[in-house]
């Protein structure tokens, strides 16, 4: 038999905590079920093995992932549908599961159906896991009976999710590289290249050119105070980071992200179609307005974004439609304010949101199609230019010392 640590509330302000041997958490759970509100049971290492434990304690894997979490609603949605019971179906998932560490959390999340807790209320367990979203979708199903449905949405907006946040990755990437490729390039021939060339123009100075002149004096002051250089880079990234983690620096940053020719536009549909695909399925999910807007402002990725939609649910609590306090905004354009009006009117709010968000799911995959197509040029043409600079300035003193030795 199996030794359990366990946690129960026997009567409000009162919890108790013990240990109780049994085959399984279930059996351990049906023991304790009389006594009071089970918060939690696990098993406890033997003695000798305590020190193992304690070092496979030690998790440095990281947590689960979004796919992964879209594979597990994936596979418990097809499990439900087709009358698995919940806690089977979970068990069967767990087996699968390769990572230890979200193995644990569906086994731990298992055992808190067993006992008795509401799926959505083992889900609240890791918050950072499932989001406010994910729980609030899975409660509102379990009050109306349509889980496997419920399930299945989730798992939609998961994967649309998933294909967002992979084409916005995607399209950063060419320009880091570049952008990487450009800075070395830079630095070779500033530190490498130049100053082999520095030799043949001594004693010269006077007849090179001014941009001979500056590039030679920024090699030698690389070379010389190179951890000036590397100081002043650490501080500024300390700096900017320490910034936006601040209430002000972030809304600034965020502010100035919306500016960006290019990005902005792309950044923008990308926070509107999420605030509205995540609004729209929590309404149609049956979650109250008042919390729908919450956890719309939660999730929308944008400090400006989440102002608006608190500000929003402020103006709901005081007896507002939704359209009144977006109308006295910027952020979204004025047809989606006209749509979201027409659908509180007409009660097909739910419906117009998830076709408004459909809409700017489109425009945000062109607007990535855009910035990549414009992108790509921009940054080679700036990067040949920076580099033909380096290697005109060099050349051209070569040309006009080998004309004066003629």
């Amino acid at each position: 038999m199996q030794t359990y640590k366990y946690e129960l509330q026997e009567s409000p302000g009162h919890v108790a905590s013990g240990v109780i041997q049994a085959n399984s958490v279930a059996e351990a759970s049906n023991q304790l079920r009389g006594r009071g509100y089970l918060l939690n049971i696990a098993p406890m290492a033997a003695p000798a093995a305590d020190f193992m434990a304690k070092l496979r304690s030690v998790n440095i894997e990281a947590g689960p992932s979004l796919k992964d979490i879209l594979n597990f609603t994936n596979q418990l949605a097809v499990m439900i549908k087709a009358g698995i019971n919940i806690r089977n179906a979970i068990g069967n998932i767990a087996e699968q599961i390769a990572s230890k560490k979200f193995k644990g959390m569906v086994d731990t999340i298992k055992g808190d159906v067993e006992a008795g807790k509401p799926f959505s209320e083992a889900l609240a367990r890791y918050p950072k896991t499932f989001s406010p979203l994910y729980i609030n979708m899975v409660k509102a199903s379990e009050l109306s009976g349509n889980f496997g449905h419920m399930l299945e949405r989730i798992s939609m907006y998961l994967a649309q999710q998933i294909e967002t946040r992979s084409m916005v990755r995607g399209a950063m990437i060419y320009p880091g590289i570049i952008g990487t490729m450009a800075v070395v390039t830079v630095v070779f021939l500033l530190t490498f290249v130049l100053p082999t060339f520095s030799k043949m123009f001594a004693g010269k100075e006077a007849l090179l050119p001014a941009p001979t002149k500056m590039l030679l004096a920024l090699s030698a002051f690389m070379r010389g105070q190179w951890y000036i250089i590397v100081g002043v880079l650490f501080a500024s990234a300390w700096g900017f980071l320490y910034a936006v983690k601040t209430k002000p620096g972030r809304a600034k940053w965020d502010w100035i992200k919306l500016r960006i020719p290019l990005v902005g536009k792309m950044l923008r549909a990308l926070y509107i179609s999420r605030g509205l695909q995540t609004m729209g399925e929590l309404i149609n999910a049956g979650v109250p307005m008042l919390e729908t807007l919450t956890i719309t402002a939660q999730v929308s990725g944008s400090t400006l974004y989440r102002g608006l939609w608190d500000t929003v649910q402020q103006a709901v609590k005081e007896g507002n439609k939704i359209a009144t306090p977006l109308s006295k905004q910027n952020l979204l354009p004025k047809s989606v304010v006209q749509m979201v009006s027409a659908g509180e009117e007409s009660g097909k709010l739910g419906e117009v949101l998830r076709d408004v968000s459909d809409y700017y799911a489109v425009e945000l995959k062109n607007s990535i199609k855009t910035v990549t197509a414009m992108i790509e040029p921009i940054m080679i043409v700036a990067m040949g230019a920076v580099v033909g600079f380096i290697a005109m300035s060099i050349i051209l003193p070569i040309f006009s010392m080998s004309k004066l030795v003629k």
